[in-house]
């Protein structure tokens, strides 16, 4: 199977041994996005709020470097560092996503990377 790497610069670039994206097999496969800003790789402030809005923002970025958008979402994994925050970002998806929804799954994370608040990965089907 061969795989294509993508890369933007319109999002941050990977904190770790990972790609922003790999394409294989009719799928682009989005690795997690934490609310950080790509002009200073810092946590923008503003609390969930502003990191929701900047996570599918930068999954934006990344899908559209791959040729796609998240309209070609089937899968959507939300990892909340606390659940009270379950409707904001429900509410702050709807801003990014439209009918019909991609599948879902949200989970309560003790921790996530830089302390973030939230992270959120995308499996999409162009």
């Amino acid at each position: 199977m061969t795989r294509r790497i993508i890369h933007t610069d319109r999002a941050p670039r990977a904190i770790g041994p990972y790609s922003q994206a790999v394409a294989a097999g009719g799928a682009v496969y989005l690795s997690g996005q934490i609310g950080l800003d790509p002009a200073t790789t810092e946590l923008v402030k503003g609390g969930i709020e502003a990191e929701a809005r900047r996570v599918f923002t930068n999954l934006a970025a990344v899908a559209g470097a791959a040729g796609s958008s998240l309209a070609a979402a089937v899968r959507v994994t939300i990892y909340l560092k606390d659940f009270a925050d379950f409707a904001t970002v429900n509410g702050i998806m709807q801003e990014f996503f439209s009918e019909p929804y991609p599948a879902r799954v949200t989970i309560q994370a003790a921790a996530l990377p830089r302390g973030a608040a939230i992270e959120v990965d995308c499996i999409l089907v162009p």
